[in-house]
């Protein structure tokens, strides 16, 4: 049994030094020549392949790596970065119909909005239903309170639903949620408005109703449907249930945050998503976007929108100003749209795991850690996620042995990784996650200057007579500036949120600004549904 066991070792190590070689540019054949040629020692059952000498020390590598993602940032280097990202921001204002979208909700809640409203959340795996109470802000326990919910798994099968089966099958799940308390909605003459918080692409053409489009990520319900009105399709197929529903507000995700937290906080202005994608909105002036960007809108719209909810699409800005590394010049080159969405690829944490995983290959290769093999699983892109990052960086103990056991755990290797090895890494993903962060507040630092310059223009350009002058000068005296975030990465990664408000507060500092206004983060919690309702209630 013992040279069954030796012989399957060394075919093992054979296997293992072939995958090192392939990426060094030599032959497979070439590989098993060397090994049979002078093949290592195995000495029992339990032996280990011998770890590859140290090339370059790991220290070194770390000092490279720090001075290639976070030296761009140092001294003046974000302060530049923000003021060319705010200039890319002004000319998508006007030149880009890809992005700087204005919405149709001009109105931010007073706090006073008060009723019960149904909300639906639909994203790529879950349909969220709840009945949401909006009380008041300042009402007695809470200012909201949802007094239904269910959530319902939206797997391969239901993607699978072609054309009006998914919104029957929606309508069914809908019903299910309704029927258990609300009254309404049981007749025609008294229905249920409904909020929409929306995932997927949707040619808005009011604030209730938008053509419906392709919606990707497996999903055959826009199939027959396409370019018909998405609230008339939910509408009807409700109503084959027996249940009476009304689309009155259609919402996207960074401004379903905004509106969720500022029916809490007044000075809110801004909403940020920063999970397995990024986006933010932005609360602006009417006049500061290029008027064919608001389409075919109604008279009576402009007549009473003074200010507008802008979806930014930050990921598609950054292109030609972002500080990239060879790792991430590495990402693009095998990226199908390396150029869509440059931000994203540097922030996001559907990216961040492979910056860390492309630049731990090179560590690898450079310096000997990890035994100087890259575990298997890591030669597949995008197999080293984010999720695996922060439970790394979240262990700070000496032994970093939590850390060792999940990396080990999830990407298994001949060589198991040593405390110094997880050492190295876990240092190599702070370096990426305050990178991210520090792009991000970048991004917001310089949006909160546009606002700025924008509301100043907009009140030099109003008569004195105007009705928006009051709410032109209320917008500039305001000190304080409210962003609601939600998702996974701000939300879970450890310290992210932290060093997020500590490179915003430096870069206030650093244009010499009123010590003052500060910019404040908040968790904005369940705010798709919540946004949701109350985008319907603004409309009331």
């Amino acid at each position: 049994m013992r040279p069954l066991i030796s012989a399957m070792t060394a075919l093992r190590d054979v296997f293992v030094a072939a995958i090192k070689s392939l990426l060094r540019g030599k032959s497979f054949l070439q590989t098993m020549l060397a090994f049979w040629i002078s093949p290592p020692t195995v000495t029992g059952q339990d032996a280990k392949p011998p770890r590859k000498a140290a090339g370059r020390p790991a220290a070194d590598f770390l000092k490279e790596a720090e001075v290639l993602l976070l030296g761009p940032i140092d001294g003046d280097g974000l302060r530049d970065f923000s003021a060319k990202l705010k200039a890319q921001f002004r000319r998508g204002l006007w030149s880009n119909p890809a992005c700087m979208l204005p919405s149709y909700n001009h109105q931010l809640p007073t706090g006073q909005e008060r009723g019960q409203f149904l909300a639906l959340d639909v994203g790529g795996s879950t349909l969220r239903v709840a009945l949401v109470e909006l009380r008041g802000r300042g009402a007695k326990g809470s200012a909201s309170n949802i007094v239904q919910f269910d959530s319902f798994k939206i797997d391969n099968e239901v993607r699978g639903l072609v054309g009006v089966a998914f919104f029957d099958w929606m309508a069914t799940r809908i019903l299910q949620t309704v029927a258990k308390g609300s009254k309404q909605g049981h007749s025609p003459e008294d229905p249920l408005l409904m909020g929409l918080a929306w995932s997927f692409p949707i040619n808005q053409t009011s604030s209730k109703g938008g053509e419906l489009s392709g919606m990707g990520k497996g999903f055959l319900a826009a199939e027959g449907l396409i370019g018909q009105d998405l609230g008339g399709i939910i509408k009807l197929a409700c109503e084959k249930k027996g249940l009476h529903i009304e689309l009155s507000a259609i919402v996207n995700d960074s401004t379903a945050a905004l509106l969720s937290e500022a029916y809490l906080t007044s000075s809110t202005r801004f909403g940020l998503i920063l999970g397995t994608g990024v986006n933010i909105a932005v609360h602006l002036p009417v006049a500061t976007i290029d008027q064919p960007k608001y389409g075919e809108r109604p008279d009576a719209w402009h007549e009473k929108a003074s200010h507008v909810i802008v979806n930014t699409e930050l990921g598609m800005f950054g292109k030609g100003i972002l500080p990239l590394t060879k790792w991430d010049h590495l990402l693009n080159k095998g990226h199908t749209r390396p150029d869509f969405q440059p931000i994203e690829h540097l922030v996001s944490g559907f990216y961040l795991g492979e910056v860390c995983r492309i630049a731990l290959l090179d560590a690898i290769d450079s310096t000997g850690i990890f035994g100087g093999v890259v575990p298997p699983s890591l030669l597949s892109s995008y197999s080293l996620d984010t999720e695996t990052l922060s439970l790394i960086e979240a262990d700070t103990t000496p032994s970093s042995e939590a850390g060792r056991q999940i990396f080990a755990s999830r990407h298994p290797s001949p060589v198991e990784p040593s405390t110094a090895d997880i050492a190295v890494l876990r240092t190599l993903c702070s370096y990426i996650s305050r990178r991210s962060a520090s792009i991000v507040a970048a991004s917001l630092f310089a949006l909160w200057e546009l606002k700025a310059e924008a509301e100043t223009e907009f009140l030099a350009s109003l008569p004195a007579n105007s009705p928006f002058v009051n709410e032109s000068e209320s917008e500039l005296k305001g000190a304080l500036t409210t962003v609601a975030f939600n998702g996974s990465v701000i939300e879970f990664y450890p310290d992210y949120q932290a060093n997020l408000q500590q490179y915003i507060d430096s870069l206030i500092f650093a244009t010499g600004g009123d010590a003052s206004r500060s910019i404040e983060m908040v968790a904005a919690k369940e705010s798709s549904l919540l946004g949701a309702a109350v985008a319907l209630a603004c409309l009331e």
